[in-house]
């Protein structure tokens, strides 16, 4: 048995779409001069997320109407799982790194939320190894992309709360810069001087107390602020990649309902053409993982070990989670929806939250979460992990033959 796992587990390795990451992520350390075009880049993600939501929204349109409340129930877990798995991540970093407060929530907001390529290379993976998986599995993929936004920007405004300085510092870490105040030595200087010197320096006094309370109605109204601004919102849940992931599930499932005729030509464009376009993503992928694995330097062991062995711990939770949820509901899952429910729990963000970062915590580093995310966790993913998940799969399902 064990002979027959590694030797699936190896042949799962060496699938076209895997390698073409491999053969991306040589590029930059090879030094070859190529630059792979931001614009094809994005063109590319649209097609996916388009693609992935148009077949997911096909399939959609088949499920049997006694099924929905079971769906719902399977999506409302993986919120829920992905929601622990942040707050998770936070604590395992305070442990096994030396990184801040706010370094270390946003990264829990990746790891909390989900990532559409390491999706879209299981689905190729499955398909390529005939394993069958449920057709509303985009639809998880959507969902499960929110919470871990919406962890980083609680723990976030609990640290501003503590009193987290512009920089991003806690008043216990190093380089925390204080509030600027006016000592009470400036008032007892000014009583040495002439009367319209004296008067110079109230003044200066004044305009500086001012500002100390000016600076502090500022903070304060910071930390009253409402959690989740009008900005923070739209990125959170009208981000483009989401749209048009829901859009193709909309899209894909409306045209389903009118019947084979009319989704015939389309399906030449989102399914046929879908693993070459993906094997293109995944060569870009590879390249960007390569040179995100520089930003690492500085991180420490502790933090390159969780981003390859935490998403395991991660992965095992979501699958053990789903077989119990299949068998509590007496639900049957396609063997393939467990490998992509572990996909969706264990992988990092690196569109959504990047963005929601950008507005709502500029406190945090802009390179550690993505060094992360795709340096270490994508690129473990896509090459080892999802080989590795099918049969992690395989073996659970010994334990839960009735599902």
């Amino acid at each position: 048995m064990l002979y027959e796992m590694w030797q699936n587990f190896i042949h799962s390795l060496l699938k076209p779409v895997l390698l073409f990451f491999y053969f991306g992520f040589l590029i930059p350390i090879l030094r070859v001069r190529f630059e792979f075009p931001y614009v094809i880049y994005q063109g590319l993600t649209m097609y996916l997320l388009v693609a992935i939501g148009w077949q997911g929204g096909e399939e959609l349109a088949k499920v049997k109407p006694a099924d929905i409340d079971n769906i719902t129930g399977f999506v409302a877990l993986g919120l829920l799982l992905n929601f622990g798995i942040g707050v998770v991540t936070y604590v395992l970093l305070r442990y096994l790194t030396q990184l801040r407060r706010v370094d270390r929530a946003t990264v829990a907001g990746y790891y909390g939320s989900d990532s559409a390529g390491a999706f879209a290379t299981c689905v190729a993976v499955l398909t390529s190894v005939k394993i069958a998986f449920d057709a509303y599995m985009p639809v998880l993929l959507a969902f499960m992309e929110i919470p871990g936004c919406l962890v980083a920007l609680y723990l976030v405004a609990r640290l501003r709360h503590r009193g987290m300085d512009e920089a991003g510092y806690m008043p216990d870490e190093p380089g925390y810069t204080a509030p600027a105040r006016v000592g009470p030595g400036a008032a007892a200087q000014a009583e040495d001087v002439g009367d319209g010197v004296e008067r110079g320096i109230e003044q200066e006094l004044e305009f500086a107390l001012e500002k100390q309370e000016h600076a502090e109605w500022d903070a304060n109204a910071r930390e009253k602020a409402p959690l989740l601004s009008r900005a923070i919102l739209q990125e959170v849940f009208l981000n483009p990649g989401l749209i048009l992931l829901i859009g193709g599930i909309a899209i894909g499932f409306v045209s389903a309902v009118q019947g084979q005729k009319v989704v015939h030509d389309q399906n030449e464009l989102f399914v046929a053409a879908f693993q070459g376009v993906l094997c293109l993503f995944l060569l870009e992928m590879g390249m960007t993982a390569s040179r995100k694995l520089r930003d690492l330097k500085l991180a420490g062991g502790g933090f390159i070990a969780f981003g390859l062995l935490a998403p395991n711990l991660f992965a095992t939770l979501g699958i053990l989670a789903a077989y119990a949820y299949a068998n509590l509901t007496d639900t049957h899952f396609q063997p393939g929806t467990y490998v992509l429910f572990a996909v969706l729990c264990s992988a990092a963000s690196y569109i959504t939250v990047p963005a929601v970062q950008r507005l709502g915590i500029p406190e945090a580093s802009p390179t550690l979460p993505l060094a992360a995310a795709l340096g270490l966790t994508f690129s473990y993913t896509v090459s080892v992990g999802i080989p590795l998940y099918i049969e992690i799969n395989r073996a659970v399902a010994h334990w839960f033959p009735s599902s």
